[in-house]
């Protein structure tokens, strides 16, 4: 099925600034219709090419143009906490570069930034015709690997073919490639993280959760033409704004099957399983002021994941919204029956997708546990397996290897296996423990593969001979094995390598029986529903988010909550009327200590109706000007039913107002340096 050119859009199925669109498929014409504002070729691409994607799972972007790139803090607190140690932590005190020596690298961190885009939908159809769902699978895999492999001509080139509408499009997305990235800026956790768990996914909120890393090319800052200036003047209420970044998944255009199956056992599964791991993390941190800070991140993403889990959770518990979810499908099947060709062709996919959704509900624990990882939560376990399988994977022809370990990815598979990162054995083991345990508890002590992996062993027996006995947190133990190849990891008597190699071929097992019976069937049919979605809606509707790039419109504006109007920005004086001294709402020492000499009416935060979710922290807040205004960094409560459907009404995204950061960065950091580069 071809792309219809013409972009028509669907007032029945859209709600106000609903949207996260594609670069090629803008509704420049929607846009000039509500704001009086149409975007054009040349600001689109301008608007692209200084947006950026960061590995963490986080967006950003260009804002000099020496390769200066603002994000969230809380996208580079992974690297913050790893180039920090117990002398010297800069999540407490904040980092501050005041020369280029001084920037330091990141390590494992990517940035992308999107060169181009193409269709190559006809060229995967074409190697998938007439084949049963699992030679469908394997050629579709195998297409895509000769597709990237034939685009990423060198090291410094990421070519994904991305699946679109389900598998209706798939585009091919081209990005220029850098991995080295440095830390410039960051203020302290407390202020980047001001109001802690309580305030996360609210507003108000008074976060500077911001940071600057620069992106190098060749050893030098990259020379870019591509950045946004930072506006001097800011916004105000109703004000036109656009969000550009890489929102992470959406499952907006599931049917109600797969939304039952997510409601009813894989979120109620996945929340269990994450406050447990919060718990692991909150007692660990007991122990002392190393174990708290070798662990502030990771129960900071748990944290986050959890409340976010239960917010889309309870959006398809409310019954209205799921009615409206249920009323949009069957709107979309009527429409299928009242045409005898396309219910012919697509009637019968709501069933083949229903029989797959019965046969996940069997083989989602084991495979989650043994493939995803659910029961190998340790660094030192995914480095085994990742060089196991990147020995075992590299001998076979690209097109027959797992899709991560195809000639395209090599740079980042590479990359991740000579991370520099620090490993701490007593988090490593009692993680390990802890997920090994629930392995257990999840299949069972009978299962045969559960006696394979444990024998006789307790897994505090497993986890401690491992972390304890492993070389692997040597990075350059690891690049001797990398290099060595088949023979080398064959050879190696490691024990954590050994865990790996007993565990792979069971995770393989299932793996392959997922992607035949669940897989393989789920992606055809999803692919004939996006076919059968265009042939009903044109493309009137945007594709559910993959991590790629995607902007929206909207306006600055507030909302009301509980019959009262909540405003659309805070001020800087409002954090110090927060504040209690008391952690998480205690401001940091160089706040109080600069009080005196700050705007306390500069705006802070503010809230707009762009529609985002998670991939869009970092994502600049832009006006038609091009000029960067904000820095999203949350969503009010209210989005987190996101993931499923966009209201207007309450849907809000946050943003640290830009006026903020330039405020505290002179008057609070004493960052002239980044400020010039800014000005």
């Amino acid at each position: 099925m071809k792309r219809l050119g013409l972009l028509l859009v669907s007032i029945a199925l859209l709600h106000g600034d609903e949207g996260m669109w594609t670069f090629n498929q803008f509704p420049s014409a929607t846009v000039q219709a509500k704001y009086g504002f149409s975007p054009t070729q040349q600001w689109l691409d301008h608007v692209r090419l200084a947006s950026v994607r960061l590995a963490e799972g986080c967006s950003a972007s260009f804002v000099s143009p020496n390769g200066l790139v603002l994000t969230n803090y809380h996208c580079a607190v992974t690297c913050i906490q790893q180039i920090s140690s117990a002398a010297k932590d800069y999540t407490a005190t904040g980092f501050l570069a005041n020369s280029p020596a001084e920037e330091q690298k990141c390590p494992g961190q990517e940035a992308n930034v999107l060169i181009g885009i193409s269709d190559v939908t006809e060229q995967i159809r074409q190697k998938i015709g007439g084949k049963s769902d699992q030679e469908a699978l394997a050629a579709r895999r195998a297409e895509i690997a000769r597709i990237e492999k034939e685009c990423a001509t060198s090291d410094s080139l990421r070519c994904d073919v991305v699946t679109l509408y389900g598998g209706g499009v798939y585009d091919l997305y081209k990005y220029k490639r850098y991995q080295d990235v440095r830390l410039v800026f960051a203020p302290e956790f407390a202020t980047a993280f001001f109001g802690g768990d309580p305030d996360n996914f609210m507003f108000p909120r008074y976060d500077l959760d911001a940071s600057f890393i620069r992106v190098y090319d060749n050893g030098h800052p990259l020379q870019t033409k591509d950045y946004f200036a930072l506006s001097k003047t800011g916004v105000k209420s109703g004000d036109l704004t656009f969000v550009s970044g890489n929102p992470g998944g959406t499952n907006r255009q599931d049917t109600i099957d797969m939304l039952e199956l997510d409601r009813d056992f894989i979120k109620p599964e996945t929340l269990f399983y994450l406050s447990e791991l919060r718990g692991i993390l909150t007692e660990f941190q007991t122990r002392g002021e190393e174990q708290r800070r070798i662990t502030q991140d990771e129960l900071v993403f748990v944290e986050n994941s959890l409340k976010a889990y239960k917010g889309e959770y309870r959006s398809l518990l409310e019954k209205p919204f799921f009615a409206q979810k249920v009323a949009e499908e069957q709107d979309f099947r009527k429409r299928v029956n009242a045409d005898p060709k396309l219910k012919q062709e697509y009637a019968g996919l709501w069933d083949e997708i229903a029989r797959a959704g019965r046969k996940a509900r069997q083989l989602w624990v084991p495979y989650r546990y043994l493939e995803v990882g659910y029961g190998f939560q340790s660094d030192l376990f995914m480095h085994a397996k990742r060089l196991l399988r990147m020995a075992e994977e590299y001998a076979k022809p690209n097109g027959e290897r797992l899709p991560q370990y195809a000639d395209a990815r090599k740079p980042e598979m590479q990359q991740a296996a000579l991370s520099a990162a620090p490993i701490y054995p007593e988090l490593e083991i009692e993680k390990l423990t802890w997920s090994l345990a629930k392995l257990r508890e999840a299949l069972g002590p009978d299962d045969p593969e559960v006696k394979r992996i444990f024998g006789p062993r307790s897994p505090r027996e497993i986890a401690t001979e491992a972390v304890k006995g492993t070389k692997l947190a040597d990075v350059a133990a690891r690049k001797a094995l990398m290099e060595g190849g088949k023979a080398a990891v064959g050879a190696s008597a490691d024990p954590m390598i050994a865990l790996a190699k007993v565990v792979d071929p069971i995770a393989r097992k299932v793996r392959k029986q997922w992607e035949d019976e669940v897989q393989s069937a789920q992606t055809r049919a999803l692919e004939k529903l996006g076919a059968a979605r265009f042939a009903v809606y044109g493309t009137s509707l945007y594709p559910d988010a993959t991590f790629t790039l995607r902007l929206s419109y909207g306006s600055v504006k507030g909302f009301v909550e509980n019959g009262k109007e909540v405003p659309p920005f805070t001020t800087m004086g409002g954090a110090f009327d927060r504040a209690t001294g008391r952690d998480p709402f205690a401001l940091a020492p160089s706040w109080l200590k600069a009080k005196a000499k700050l705007n306390l009416a500069t705006p802070f935060n503010l809230a707009t109706t762009n529609d985002i979710i998670g991939g869009n922290s970092g994502s600049p807040v832009i006006n038609k000007n091009g000029e960067l205004v904000g820095l999203i960094f949350d969503g009010n409560i209210h989005s987190l039913g996101g993931n499923y459907g966009f209201d207007e009404a309450l849907n809000r995204a946050v943003a640290v107002d830009v006026r903020a950061i330039l405020e505290a960065l002179g008057k609070i950091y004493g960052a002239e340096r980044v400020l010039g580069e800014l000005k």
